[in-house]
């Protein structure tokens, strides 16, 4: 799983991408402090210039051998989950939810229901978005690895049935500061902080420890079972 670390060069980039580079830190040290033993090989990534093109993401995958890319079962990014005006959106990996048409390869409508089931049982609403490549997933998708991740919105204005549903304001940006010298500290909502953090650790977690092929190309069950929870933020055993 990876987030950037990069910024643009008008702003501090906290909600972009901070926030999604700090859950996956935190999921990290929590594994480490916890001792867990992952049935799975367990990576976090934490990539370079993705605001210039994705440089570092595609760096990486250019350079992952015919056996390396068979090795990935799957890749998780989280790019955005503290916007200020927040919806909490699930990238649409089965295309069944945008509209658009767009889906990622095989096995990425697991990924995305892994992440729905977890918020059903939270009581929180999801709403999906188009999986268009837009971060750093793009390369591993565009090398058939499925992906799927988290998003709390960017520059597109929340809706008053979106409103409604997830608080906020109608008709303003999800985030007025993307891009923007006033992605400091300030910009982060900890309740959405809190929430997609929560479903971060909790997907790793259960990718982490299943023994399911996530493409369906194993004899077993591709719903992804874990052994290991957590306590807010905290994982425990």
């Amino acid at each position: 799983m990876g987030a950037h670390l990069d910024s643009v060069t008008e702003g501090p980039g906290i909600n972009d991408n901070g926030s999604g580079s700090a859950s996956i830190l935190e999921t990290a040290r929590q594994m480490a402090s916890l001792k867990i033993k992952p049935a799975n090989r367990v990576r976090f990534a934490f990539w370079g210039a993705e605001e210039f093109g994705l440089l570092g993401a595609e760096y990486y995958a250019a350079h992952l051998s015919t056996r390396d890319l068979k090795d990935i079962a799957l890749n998780l990014n989280f790019d955005m989950v503290a916007s200020p005006n927040f919806v909490r959106f699930v990238y649409d990996g089965d295309g069944s939810g945008t509209g658009t048409g767009t889906k990622g390869p095989n096995g990425s409508g697991v990924i995305e229901g892994i992440f729905n089931d977890y918020f059903s049982t939270q009581g929180l609403a999801t709403a999906p978005t188009a999986f268009d490549g837009r971060s750093d997933y793009g390369p591993f998708i565009d090398r058939g690895i499925p992906a799927g991740g988290l998003f709390t919105g960017a520059e597109g204005v929340k809706t008053a049935a979106e409103a409604a549903v997830y608080g906020g304001t109608a008709g303003v940006a999800y985030d007025q500061c993307y891009h923007k010298a006033c992605d400091d500290i300030t910009n982060v909502n900890t309740t959405a902080l809190d929430q997609m953090s929560d479903a971060i650790a909790d997907s790793i977690l259960q990718f982490a420890m299943t023994t399911s092929a996530v493409n369906g190309t194993s004899k077993a069950s591709s719903k992804a079972t874990a052994t290991t929870d957590y306590s807010g933020n905290h994982l425990r055993k």
